[in-house]
């Protein structure tokens, strides 16, 4: 059988909640291997989008489909999840939360412990953090423990809603660099969730820019910088005021 070209694809996938709010009838295709990026003002529908794709809300009209399947409970564990400041459970160590699935899975003690070595390498966090809970780590650290969380078992793709919102500047910088070099070095399909058009030039192959829970457009940074689909992304634009 051959690989679909798409990671995930939406065909007519809509999710409301009270009020009228939430996304409204829409189509979208993620390429495999790609990075694409989720972008737009508060209460667009970015995180509802991404927890579509993820299978933890279900639509209600239409199909979201990964690797040419419905989304199903069991393909969660195809896929690592990360939110801001790494949604880690408290009374477990470092070591304790990244590992839990896979000690939930029976993986052997031998198997799991050179993966951490492994990922704490990639995430480049020290030995020593693995010992301390989270409250003992720093805002920084612990993101990168949900990294390493999110790529314990390898997954095939990887979401992440806001994962750097919480960060200083500096620590923000110092991450968005290690996170592309970590998503050019694995070569998995991407998609994150952002409000921040330079962190999504920074990352994305493509850009997809939501407002009201609609796509306003879908496509490069240059696109969206010189072609905009209307008003309103050009205003959006001017308004990152970290843009050049």
């Amino acid at each position: 059988m051959v690989a679909s070209p798409l990671s995930f694809e939406l065909r007519g996938v809509a999710k409301q909640y009270g009020g009228g709010h939430g996304l409204a009838r829409t189509d979208l295709a993620v390429e495999r291997g790609r990075t694409t990026v989720l972008i737009g003002p508060s209460g667009s529908s970015k995180s509802t989008l991404l927890r579509l794709l993820l299978g933890l809300f279900r639509p209600d009209e239409g199909e979201v489909r990964f690797d040419g399947e419905p989304v199903v409970p069991a393909s969660r564990l195809r896929m690592g999840y990360v939110i801001q400041d790494g949604g880690l459970f408290p009374h477990l160590t470092a070591a304790g939360n990244v590992t839990l699935v896979a000690r939930w899975l029976g993986w052997e003690a031998a198997r799991i412990a050179a993966r951490l070595a492994e990922l704490a390498a990639v995430a480049r966090l020290p030995a020593a953090a693995l010992e301390r809970f989270p409250v003992e780590l720093s805002g920084g650290q612990r993101q990168r423990v949900g990294l390493m969380r999110a790529l314990m078992l390898d997954p095939e793709v990887l979401l992440l809603d806001e994962p750097l919102g919480a960060l200083d500047p500096m620590i923000r910088a110092e991450l968005q660099d290690d996170l592309r070099a970590v998503f050019d070095e694995l070569g998995k399909t991407v998609v994150v969730v952002t409000h921040d058009l330079a962190e999504a030039a920074f990352f994305g192959h493509r850009i997809v820019l939501l407002r009201d829970g609609r796509i306003v457009q879908n496509g490069t940074l240059d696109e969206l910088l010189h072609a905009p689909a209307d008003a309103f992304v050009t205003a959006f634009v001017r308004a990152q005021r970290r843009m050049p």
